[in-house]
């Protein structure tokens, strides 16, 4: 098969599939634990519990991928560790809403991107389309609860939900090549 110009290897395709969305799951973990030390004790605290609980899983999968294909982690790591955190506290820190508003901006981004990696694969790599379909399924589930739990009423939503879009979609584009 020839490559095109632009066009990656297969194998570097999915090497960076799997790369950021470990990257992606590891920072939407450390969002929920930005988020749980600010608001564990209240109403919505169950909630991110839950949440928090099916990131892990979805990061303890892209790192068993990560490690059976050989994918080197995002060079971003360390970064992604504090900003992750430093997002989930301050939309924590703006109350429940605001939190809640986090989740909708960062899983509808995380739509689109899941969705995207999906059409691309097509017939290809079937284990990695079947967890990437699971993990997109839960990840709208996150979406909808935190509308359930009243993220549109949150303070300048529009603002700070355009704002937490814009930076997951760099996110994405960063640790899909650092």
């Amino acid at each position: 098969m020839q490559i095109l110009p632009n066009e990656l290897p297969h194998e570097e395709k999915i090497a960076r599939m799997i790369r950021v969305n470990h990257a992606g799951e590891y920072g939407a973990k450390r969002i929920y634990a930005g988020q749980l030390a600010v608001l564990a004790k209240s109403g919505c605290g169950d909630v991110l519990r839950h949440m928090a609980q099916q990131e892990q899983e979805h990061l303890d999968k892209f790192s068993e991928m990560m490690v059976g294909r050989r994918v080197r982690p995002t060079a971003l790591m360390p970064f992604w560790h504090v900003a992750g955190f430093a997002l989930g506290a301050a939309t924590a820190l703006l109350g429940e809403k605001a939190a809640m508003a986090c989740t909708v901006a960062v899983e509808s981004v995380i739509d689109e991107h899941y969705a995207a990696q999906e059409k691309e694969l097509g017939g290809e790599e079937k284990e990695l389309k079947q967890v990437i379909s699971k993990f997109r399924a839960e990840e709208m589930e996150h979406h909808d609860t935190a509308l359930a739990q009243g993220a549109e009423e949150s303070p300048f939503y529009n603002v700070l939900t355009n704002i937490v879009k814009i930076n997951t979609k760099m996110a994405i584009w960063l640790a899909t090549r650092v």
